[in-house]
């Protein structure tokens, strides 16, 4: 099971920049724990937002090809609390990228609001220097790409580079 922390994606270029929404509403299961009676949404599930939108950007920026982990979270400041009905935008940029890494920084903002700053850092662990064996299968991307597409549907095609294109390459 694969849990996915973003709703879609609403700009992507390729390699640079990526937006994404989340909805948060109280359906989702956590809201009702996470303080009885005064539902917010847990930091680190907004920190799991920004590394699955950074790390689907990083990802395609190599064509899936690489298996692309959060190595580090640089920085994560929080400015206010989220609650449900409140919609995030997830503005992220790649700061640099190298065979072996790659490094982000965004922010979340709530109807133009600074909601938090986080900067992460990926492996590629397929790259990586400990001299660690990982399973040859890409346990990151699989070749099952109907999620990325789907978080890609509304965005204008001349923006993004989608999975499935970056297969036929």
């Amino acid at each position: 099971m694969r849990w996915i922390w973003i709703d879609k994606f609403i700009e992507f270029q390729s390699g640079r920049r990526a937006v994404a929404i989340k909805n948060v509403t109280l359906a989702e299961e956590h809201l009702h724990d996470h303080f009885p009676g005064f539902p917010v949404m847990p930091e680190c599930l907004m920190i799991e937002a920004m590394a699955q939108t950074s790390g689907i950007l990083v990802g395609e920026a190599k064509n899936f090809q690489e298996k692309v982990i959060l190595a580090k979270i640089k920085k994560a400041i929080f400015f206010d609390y989220v609650k449900p009905g409140d919609t995030l935008k997830l503005d992220t940029e790649i700061d640099s990228i190298a065979p072996e890494a790659a490094s982000t920084s965004g922010k979340i903002t709530c109807a133009d609001k600074l909601i938090a700053e986080i900067d992460l850092m990926f492996s590629h662990i397929d790259q990586n220097l400990a001299g660690k064996e990982f399973p040859e299968e890409n346990f990151v991307f699989t070749a099952d790409t109907s999620v990325f597409e789907s978080l890609l549907r509304d965005v204008v095609s001349g923006n993004a580079r989608t999975a499935a294109d970056s297969e036929q390459k």
